[in-house]
């Protein structure tokens, strides 16, 4: 009889185990998390589950999210990197040519449909503002101010703006070609 994998799971961190061996977490309550509070990891036998076979402690879920916040903090396609001035439109092409490939797997040919669609809606400015409907940025969000979960400086800075509408795109329409065909049969996106 094959054996039954279960997954169990601390945020991102995921495991799949035999069934016959359960992996039991628990986590002191959230005041607790800023002391440092860590959680306990027993691995026990599914036939008894009370007797704990190895006990290791783990960071507690803070370290979890702290980890998670220094991957996004540490992604950045270096501006120094850049064979480009930041803020101009090669600059802001290569930014989010690079990002896209790092953070969502997107090739060649998504940055073409993407190069397009932006160059439709703001010509790849930052500083793009429509005034009728008050869409801004590179990407056109409507409101502007939507791209503030990205960063305070959203109305100003490419990245902040290309890191939101590259998540509004893989949010709404999966790929940027998907949205690139929806603005072109809808005439906005």
């Amino acid at each position: 009889m094959p054996t039954r994998l279960t997954r169990v799971g601390i945020g991102a961190l995921a495991v799949a185990v035999p069934a016959a061996a359960l992996i039991l977490v628990s986590q002191s309550a959230p005041a607790a998390e800023t002391s440092g509070a860590a959680a306990s990891l027993s691995v026990v036998h599914a036939s008894k589950p009370a007797d704990p076979i190895v006990n290791v402690e783990l960071p507690g879920g803070s370290a979890w999210k702290s980890a998670a916040e220094r991957q996004k903090r540490d992604f950045r396609a270096s501006r120094s990197s850049s064979p480009h001035q930041f803020g101009t439109v090669a600059y802001n092409k290569w930014f989010a040519r690079e990002y896209m490939a790092q953070k969502y797997g997107w090739g060649d040919d998504q940055f073409s449909a993407l190069e397009q669609l932006w160059q439709r809606e703001s010509g790849w400015s930052q500083n793009a503002h429509n005034s009728s409907s008050g869409a801004h940025g590179i990407p056109q969000a409507l409101p502007g101010s939507k791209m503030s979960m990205f960063g305070g400086d959203w109305a100003t800075n490419p990245e902040t703006q290309i890191k939101w509408g590259l998540h509004y795109i893989k949010s709404g329409y999966g790929t940027p070609a998907a949205a690139l065909g929806h603005s072109h049969s809808h005439n906005w996106y």
